[in-house]
Parts: C-alpha cells; sequence; structure tokens
C-alpha cells in the first residue's frame, strides 16, 4: 500500500471532539475558515510573468527538496524566494513559470522526465510538482529553473515495487530544530550516509520569536523575527529562517522525506481546536492554525491534495517499501482530546485512563489498526510525535508522574492500538518518535504494570537535532540498563543527534547518531547506542559494532 487515503466518511469530523457537538464544530469552522482569508486559494487572475526579475539574491536559497515517494513517482519542491526573510519572499503579487526537470544521471545527460509549472503569490510561491512515469526502487536527480537562474540539483528516489522482495532499506529520522538553540549538524553528518528516506517528527520549527542576537548562533536577525508567529506571513518567515540552514538544505536534497508534524509548527501542547494558551475563542485558534498548516504545507514535500482547507489538513497517511517496509505516519495533533488535568505533569489523575479519550480521534485509530493488520509488508514503522511507552518520572519511592502530553495521558487510546496489534496478531511493529529532546530505546508491553506482560513492538525515540542545545553526556542510562521505575526503559541519551535504521528481513537494526556539540558548527559525530530487533521475536536487543 503506497500513500494511501483515509476514507473519505473519516475526514475531519473527528478532529475537533473538545467536548463541542458536530454542530458547533461547524459553526465554527465555517467561522474560522471566513476569517482565514490568507487561506484563499490560488487565482487563475493574477498576473503572470516568465521569471522574476534579476535579482542579486539566489532565486532559489531556500533550496530544493523530495517527498512522500511511490513505485513511479514523487514529490519535488521549492520555492521562489531571493529574499526570504521579507514579506513575499521579496517578490511582488505576480506568478512565474518554472521549469522542472529529472534525469536518471548526476550530470543531467539522461533526462527522463520534464515539465513547467506556476509559482504563485498565493502560495508564496512555493512549487510542489507530483512527478510520476518513474521506475520504481531507482535513483533520479532533479532541478528547477526559472527565466535564466537554476535551482541546486537534488537527489531522489522512488519506493520500490510492493511485490517485489526487498532485501534492504536505510532511512534516517530526525526531529525537533529550534534554529535559536544551536547548529544542525546532524543533518552535515546525514548526508554522509547512503539513504532511501528521511523521516521527520515534527518541531520542524518552533513558533516563538527570534532572540534579537540568534540565539546561541549569534547572528542578528531583523525585529519581524522577533515576535512570534501566528500570521502565515509571520510562519513564512519563521520557515525562511530555519531553513536558511545550509545542512537543513542539504539535507532535502541528499534523499526523499516523509515529514509530519507536532506542536511547535502550530503552538506549544495544543490539542485540536484548543489552545493551549489563552486565545480568545476557539474560532481564533482555529484561525491561527489554518496559518499554521498553511505555511506547513507551503514549506514541505507534500502533495497538492494535501493542501489543507482551512484549519484542517489531512496528514496521516501510509508509504510501503517493498514487501519489506510499510510506513504509517501519525497525526497525533489534530484530532487528540485535550490533553487530561490541566495538562503538564501529574502524579494523580484519573481523567488519563478515561476510555473515551482518543490521542489519534477514532477515524485514524481504526485506520491504523486496520492498516496494521492488512499489511503484506514484514516491518511495520509507525512514523509518531510523542513518547508512547509509559514513561515514570517519579523519583521518590512511591511517587510515580505522568506527561499528559504524552500517551500516557492517553491510556485508553494506547491500550486499544496495543490490544488491536495483539488480538490480530501483527509482529515487527517498530515505533520512531520525536518531541522528547532525548534519546530513548523501550520495549512496549500490553500490560506496562506487568513486566512479564507480552510485548508488542518497541519505540526508538529520537533525540532533537538542537533544541534543548548541547545537552548533557553525563545524563541518561547506557544501553542495556533498566530503569527501575520503568523496566522496559533500556537506554536513554541526553544528547542531540538522530537516529539511522537498517531493515533487513531479519531484522531491525538502529544506531542512535550523537553529535556532541551544537552550540558550535562543525561537531564530530559518534555512536551512542545499537540496537537489533529480530524477525519474529519481539524486543529489544543491544548490539555489537560491526
Amino acid at each position: 500500500m503506497h500513500d494511501s487515503e483515509p476514507d473519505s466518511a473519516l475526514r475531519a469530523g473527528a478532529a475537533y471532539q473538545a467536548r463541542r457537538s458536530r454542530r458547533h464544530f461547524l459553526a465554527l469552522s465555517g467561522a474560522a475558515m471566513a476569517l482565514a482569508v490568507t487561506t484563499r486559494r490560488a487565482s487563475a487572475h493574477t498576473r503572470a510573468a516568465p521569471a522574476p526579475p534579476r535579482s542579486a539574491d539566489p532565486l532559489f536559497g531556500l533550496g530544493v527538496a523530495s517527498g512522500d515517494p511511490l513505485p513511479a513517482g514523487v514529490v519535488l519542491w521549492t520555492r521562489l524566494a531571493p529574499r526570504p526573510l521579507e514579506p513575499r519572499g521579496g517578490l511582488d503579487d505576480r506568478r512565474y513559470r518554472v521549469a522542472w526537470e529529472v534525469a536518471a544521471d548526476e550530470r543531467f545527460a539522461r533526462v527522463v522526465r520534464r515539465g513547467e509549472t506556476w509559482a504563485v503569490p498565493e502560495y508564496a510561491h512555493s512549487v510542489h510538482v507530483d512527478v510520476r512515469g518513474l521506475d520504481p526502487g531507482r535513483e533520479y536527480f532533479y532541478r528547477f529553473r526559472s527565466g535564466r537562474e537554476m535551482s541546486p540539483a537534488g537527489r531522489t528516489r522512488t519506493a520500490p515495487d510492493p511485490r517485489r522482495r526487498l532485501d534492504r532499506m536505510t532511512f534516517a529520522f530526525a526531529s525537533c530544530q529550534a534554529w535559536p538553540d544551536g547548529h544542525y549538524p546532524g543533518y552535515r553528518h546525514m548526508t554522509a550516509e547512503d539513504l532511501d528516506l528521511i523521516v521527520h517528527l515534527g518541531d520542524y520549527l518552533y513558533e516563538y520569536g527570534v532572540p534579537a542576537d540568534g540565539g546561541v548562533r549569534r547572528t542578528a536577525v531583523h525585529d519581524g523575527l522577533r515576535f512570534r508567529c501566528d500570521t502565515l506571513d509571520r510562519y513564512r518567515l519563521q520557515y525562511g529562517l530555519y531553513k536558511s540552514d545550509p545542512d537543513l538544505r542539504a539535507a532535502h536534497a541528499h534523499a526523499p522525506w516523509l515529514v509530519t508534524w507536532d506542536d511547535h509548527e502550530v503552538q506549544n501542547n495544543y490539542a485540536g481546536a484548543i489552545s493551549d494558551e489563552s486565545v480568545s475563542s476557539v474560532a481564533d485558534f482555529l484561525v491561527w492554525r489554518a496559518n499554521a498548516y498553511r505555511a506547513f504545507w507551503e514549506h514541505m514535500p507534500l502533495r497538492r491534495r494535501r493542501a489543507p482547507a482551512g484549519p484542517d489538513m489531512r496528514l496521516h497517511r501510509r508509504v510501503g517499501y517493498g514487501d519489506l517496509v510499510q510506513f504509517d505516519m501519525l497525526d497525533g495533533r489534530q484530532h487528540r482530546s485535550d490533553q487530561a488535568c490541566g495538562d503538564g505533569t501529574r502524579s494523580d489523575c484519573a481523567t488519563r485512563l478515561d476510555p473515551s479519550r482518543s490521542m489519534l480521534g477514532p477515524a485514524q485509530e481504526k485506520w491504523l489498526i486496520d492498516g496494521l493488520s492488512g499489511a503484506a509488508a514484514r516491518w511495520k514503522v509507525l512514523g509518531n510525535q510523542v513518547v508512547m511507552a509509559q514513561d515514570d518520572f517519579g523519583s521518590e519511592p512511591g511517587t510515580r508522574l505522568f506527561s499528559m502530553d504524552f500517551w500516557d495521558g492517553y491510556t485508553a487510546s494506547r491500550d486499544r492500538l496495543f490490544r488491536g496489534i495483539a488480538e490480530r496478531r501483527v509482529d515487527n511493529v517498530v515505533v520512531i518518535t520525536g518531541d522528547a529532546h532525548r534519546g530513548q530505546a523501550a520495549d512496549l508491553k500490553l500490560d506496562f504494570e506487568d513486566p512479564e506482560s507480552p510485548t508488542v513492538g518497541s519505540e526508538f525515540l529520537g533525540t532533537s537535532i538542537s533544541s534543548g542545545g548541547d545537552g548533557d553526556p553525563s545524563s541518561g542510562l547506557p544501553p542495556g540498563d533498566s530503569d527501575p521505575a520503568n523496566p522496559h526503559i533500556i537506554y536513554q541519551n541526553d544528547q542531540r543527534g538522530y537516529v539511522t535504521c537498517t531493515v533487513t528481513p531479519g531484522e531491525y537494526r538502529a544506531e542512535y547518531r550523537v553529535t556532541p556539540l551544537v552550540s558550535s558548527p562543525g561537531s564530530p559525530v559518534e555512536t551512542g547506542a545499537r540496537f537489533v530487533i529480530e524477525d519474529g521475536r519481539p524486543g529489544l536487543n543491544v548490539a555489537a559494532a560491526r
């Protein structure tokens, strides 16, 4: 199965549960869409021009990207923005013609597909080309041109034929890249690896204002970036700033990406239609969310059909790699119930056990469990936002503390998923997770209160690319040790980096790649831990270096 859509009957009605009736939801959604005038679609009457005027600034300064690969196609992305930290990226309100081409070789001597499209001001002059007619499981190179200016070239790879027996695939995953907190050496080291895919699990940017001195980066920023994101134009400036990082641009050009979001693409710890802060009304927050979703889509290699409609965007989807791996990319923000007991970390919160609560919403829960049980691929990988394993933060004997934003705040939703996996005998389930700014490896137990309970899968929590700064090398849990409060957790590390996963029919191997410094550019990379899961034998094993 490849990039399959949820059934149309399962659309966004469940997205805005939050103790509101369907009638009230429709009223709020309509109000938000009416107010969010910035989400208008492109007009055929927008003035056209063959190319932007010549400028001393690079037209394709935000780079190129590809994503959501299929066996016969892939999405190509770029944005015309010679001055991305100015309104409209330094361009006027005209639409501009953009040519693209895909080649079988790095020198573009064998061009296999080419075409033209328009970069329109309504979409911040971003371009999303859904290329089809390519061969499965092979490497391609692509580039764009507008007028006399050519973009950098990118490398991509289509997904293998779903009927093909695949012997191996390698991908890396990352999350959490606060620009003021540090540089992105993890992405620089990723580009030295031969990857079929890069998966990003959220917090691509942070909505907060940027310090005038650029924080850790000590790069002065203009006043427009010092205020928090809420409007569409302000989010566009933030994406322009983040994509100015050369290591991030290089990683986008290195391999196709699968992306999902977490909270900071909109607002810290938001839940569905509920703001975590003092936004004056739900309708106002839905306008905020519509602007954030629109800017996210504009700057990600996603298909046009995934463009948001007002405050609603269907992001969860399924992508397959031959008969080896099925990726289920989850959306744990748009459809979730509000956090229990006022959010935060709580020691006594019965509401978190309420069976009516959901992390994914009923429609996405059903889509996920049905898709896992019907999977033809050997390994099932869930792209997940927040920690799924039970994680008790209690440091004193007899004291238990759980994050209401993690799956611990949605225990019934987690139980339904784990029971579905067990009852339908789904094997080889691996969850990859972001958000927490630490590396962590854990087994997923059908009943976390019973250490002898069956293991239904394993979770690899990846640390941040830069969020939180350099981290603490002295804090954590060595590979193979166990946390007394959480015996299913066998590794923790509080430094920065990413995780590389190599998958074969016989095993799933994960390597925690650690970049000790993000406070200055040029950090080396080292392997902090290695784990392996054997086909058909659930549970983590510490792996020796090869």
